[in-house]
């Protein structure tokens, strides 16, 4: 799915939303409701008001790392951004999915081809990292590769890759943000730490409007929380290339509330592509959620459809990306054709700093805890 249409420039959001004045947190983003073909405008502090008891927001709590770091070829200098770490199943363990970069000069990166097979890169405290082989064949941008040396590992021995991420690396930063940001800037509410290290290459950014405030009235107004995982991969910048596999987690607890929600009058509301896939590869051919964890291939279209959510709480991405077609397939071509024709002409703000955009099923507007019907007058 492509839309027609073009995102101006200065429509991308270049700083967090609490950098843009004094006073502003993260909450203080504009919020684009689309029931059905008719989207109306909020702010996302208005949340509480337009969900109603009994629903239920899947939200994905792995944490964003420090994922790109500086390094050398040869002379020449390249950012190394580490976008998955490869296990038994998938990958072979010891090893990363990591994509090369040149830097641009201004802080950030652009597109560099990849490999040969064999190429080793220099990377601080002693590191070498050597591209072994594509990701996936007929794909140059994603290599595995294999690190070794550093403090510990006696020059000689796998390198601990977490320790150099949290010592020497940074948050993945494209060139329409303005400056390098704290990692806890990438942080949302719901990220909790792995035992292994493992995280999120790029944060999960639909999450991050949500306050510790902002839960808890939730929470008081009905509004259930079912945490998941999925450790999601490098993006494709330029060429939006759909997602490679990632490492996922439905949780028990999670598989079980999200089928008694179903069961009963609640929607299921996804704050995220990445949640989405999560809990979509959860499901089992008798409609049944189950408690799973391991790696995902799914990739969401029109085509197959969605089977477990009833909503969508997302950025608003690029006329090329991928994640359109997850779009289409919660809410329809036609909801997402006018979504974003609303969102143009209303100046939202893209990217991960950027507005949101929530899907719902075309119905009947929530009521308050007053009776009142809160979907275009929220207090």
């Amino acid at each position: 799915m492509t839309l027609a249409v073009r995102v101006p420039e200065e429509l991308s959001a270049r700083v967090p939303a609490e950098q843009r004045g004094p006073g502003r947190q993260r909450d203080d983003v504009r919020l684009l409701v689309s029931r059905g073909t008719e989207p109306a405008h909020h702010a996302f502090r208005e949340l509480p008001c337009l969900l109603r008891a009994g629903d239920l927001l899947v939200v994905n709590t792995s944490p964003t790392l420090a994922a790109a770091v500086n390094g050398r070829i040869a002379h020449a200098r390249v950012v190394v951004h580490f976008s998955t770490r490869g296990d038994a199943a998938y990958g072979g363990a010891g090893r990363w999915a990591v994509e090369l970069r040149d830097p641009d000069g201004r802080g950030t990166t652009r597109a560099r081809a990849g490999g040969p097979a064999g190429t080793e890169v220099r990377l601080p405290g002693g590191v070498r990292l050597t591209l072994e082989e594509p990701l996936s064949p007929g794909s140059g941008r994603l290599w595995w590769a294999r690190a070794a040396g550093g403090a510990g590992a006696g020059g000689r021995g796998a390198a601990d890759v977490p320790g150099l991420l949290r010592e020497h690396g940074r948050p993945i930063r494209y060139s329409y943000t303005e400056r390098d940001q704290p990692l806890s800037v990438y942080q949302t509410v719901f990220a909790l730490p792995s035992a292994d290290g493992a995280g999120s290459a790029e944060m999960p950014s639909a999450a991050r409007p949500f306050t510790a405030g902002l839960v808890a009235e939730l929470v008081s107004r009905g509004v259930q929380f079912a945490p998941v995982a999925l450790h999601t991969g490098v993006a494709s910048a330029e060429v939006h290339e759909p997602p490679y596999p990632e490492r996922f987690s439905v949780p028990e607890a999670s598989a079980r509330l999200i089928n008694a929600v179903r069961a009963g009058d609640g929607r299921v509301i996804a704050v995220g592509t990445t949640a989405v896939r999560a809990v979509e590869s959860a499901m089992g051919p008798d409609g049944v959620v189950r408690a799973r964890e391991g790696w995902t291939d799914l990739v969401v279209t029109p085509g197959r459809g969605v089977r477990v959510v009833d909503g969508l709480l997302t950025g608003l991405h690029e006329p090329e990306a991928s994640h359109l077609l997850m779009l289409e397939a919660v809410a329809g071509r036609a909801a997402i054709d006018r979504g974003y024709e609303e969102a143009l002409r209303g100046r939202y703000l893209w990217h991960e700093f950027g507005d949101v955009h929530l899907l719902l099923p075309e119905e009947g507007p929530a009521e308050g805890p007053h009776g009142e019907h809160c979907f275009s007058n929220c207090p």
